[in-house]
């Protein structure tokens, strides 16, 4: 009896240990719910995904809410992410019905993300699926009437406006008033021929403008505003701000970077890990407008302009917008990735031009200011523990990029 019940102990072991696999297996794919995963998954959300996808609703791609309940696994999600075109080839029906559904866009492969990195995404798109969509409300008053528009009407600028000129005519009235009353009281007094010549002599612009004091006025003004004007011209070279140059295709940073809150990182791939943010190759305009093609039937539009760079296999010639100068050293990832400064610091609100310019000044007084106003971004950088410690010891105020060396000459002409 023995040996029977250990026979079967046996044959159901194995059944225990598969089962013990898998529930642990499944609690490893838990989808995390701490707020730093949430938060580091937002990140990676923005960074790769925003440009084709939205939580709650289609874009270019599927909707992401409850994802991880539709599709067939966690680990098939892993696998798609990293190898879109490797399931699609495979014959998979989830991964084929998703690719015929969305006219068969294949979505961009992200080999480069762990399994962690997938989990945090997993874990926002969850936090964001739980919250629900955003419901935009109209503020409305108190009394049930239609709020009122913030800021000045326009009509009452022009009321100020008449006002002031009311003012002073006015105030040219009552001059005029007291000159005369003056002039009055002038000729009951006994006056010489000489002083009532004076107070009597007709004022005309000829005697105005021969009196000494106001030729030396307009001789003044005219040197003073002169000389600004040199200053200025001379301040002025080789500052390019407002520069805003005709580009080959007409592309509207107020379309991609606002309305469709394309990251700007998406594009200008550089900007975390080198010196030069690097313009978007054609590859990565036709990642959407390889379905997005407005014009290219008949040739027209500056889409069409896109595709015919991406058939004939030849770059587009952007022209430079933002030129330093060769005896000046500038860092886009030390400054994006390490000091975590926005790219509207420098560049301005780019999502709102639909003609890029150059925002900023970008002169060494410019940078220089920046770095004795900027604090260090020393969170969770253990390279900058030692001076932190250091700075507190000698100063109560945050410390700043120029206590780093920031305004040292060898940091930027080298």
């Amino acid at each position: 009896m023995n040996k029977n019940f250990i026979s079967s102990a046996c044959k159901f072991l194995p059944l225990v240990f598969v089962f013990a696999l898998l529930n642990f297996s499944s609690t490893a794919q838990e989808i995390p719910k701490e707020a730093p995963a949430i938060a580091a998954g937002e990140s990676l959300f923005n960074a790769n995904c925003k440009t084709c996808h939205r939580v709650h609703q289609k874009l270019v791609g599927p909707a992401l809410s409850d994802v991880y309940n539709r599709a067939p696994s966690i680990d098939w999600i892993k696998l798609f992410i990293k190898n879109s075109a490797g399931v699609i080839a495979s014959g998979d029906d989830y991964a084929v019905k998703l690719y015929n559904e969305y006219n068969k866009t294949q979505m961009t492969s992200f080999s480069s993300l762990k399994d962690e990195d997938i989990m945090n995404l997993l874990a926002y798109i969850q936090a964001e699926t739980e919250k629900g969509p955003e419901v935009a409300q109209a503020p409305a008053a108190a009394d049930g009437q239609a709020p009122k528009e913030e800021g000045l009407p326009s009509t009452y600028l022009n009321v100020i406006l008449i006002g002031m000129v009311l003012i002073l005519v006015l105030l040219l009235v009552i001059l005029g008033f007291l000159v005369s009353a003056l002039k009055r009281f002038l000729d009951q007094k006994e006056l010489s021929e000489e002083d009532k010549e004076v107070v009597h002599s007709p004022i005309s612009v000829g005697s105005i403008s021969r009196s000494p004091g106001f030729i030396f006025i307009v001789l003044f003004l005219v040197g003073a505003l002169g000389f600004k004007a040199v200053i200025n011209g001379l301040y002025s070279v080789g500052v390019q701000q407002g520069y805003a140059p005709k580009q080959p295709i007409a592309f509207s940073h107020k379309i991609h970077a606002g309305e469709y809150e394309i990251d700007c990182k998406y594009c200008h791939t550089g900007v975390m890990k080198g010196k030069s943010a690097t313009i978007p190759s054609v590859n990565s305009c036709m990642n959407c407008h390889n379905q997005i093609r407005q014009g290219t039937i008949t040739g027209e539009g500056e889409i069409a302009k896109i595709v015919a760079a991406w058939d004939n296999k030849k770059p587009i010639e952007w022209v430079r917008i933002h030129n330093l100068p060769d005896l000046a050293y500038f860092n886009h990832s030390q400054h994006v990735n390490v000091a975590g400064v926005e790219c509207q610091t420098c560049h301005g609100p780019v999502e709102t031009m639909d003609v890029v310019r150059q925002h900023s000044l970008l002169t060494m007084g410019w940078c220089i200011d920046c770095h004795r106003k900027t604090d260090v971004n020393s969170k969770g950088n253990a390279y900058y523990d030692n001076l932190v410690e250091l700075h507190s010891k000698t100063s109560k105020t945050p410390m700043k990029v120029e206590d780093i060396g920031g305004l040292e000459c060898a940091k930027c002409h080298y």
